[in-house]
């Protein structure tokens, strides 16, 4: 369980949500936050990846190859 306080604007507007869509604040919340840590999580993916392809651990794959890997070249 997680309790939050949200800044009166912000609470004003998810509860306009709420009433208008017949939805949960708490539905609204966890959407958010599942999108905000989706995104997050894959900065951090790209991040490490950056990481490693610039310490030389990690090679990459020129598009046209990847393209022609799986049959979508032009």
């Amino acid at each position: 369980m997680l309790a939050i306080r949200l800044p009166e604007d912000l609470e004003k507007r998810l509860d306009s949500l709420a009433k208008l869509t017949g939805r949960s604040k708490s539905f609204y919340a966890r959407q958010a936050i599942e999108q905000h840590l989706d995104d997050m999580e894959d900065v951090y993916l790209a991040e490490q990846r950056l990481t490693e392809i610039r310490a030389g651990r990690t090679q990459t794959i020129p598009l046209e190859e990847v393209l022609k890997q799986y049959g979508l070249e032009d």
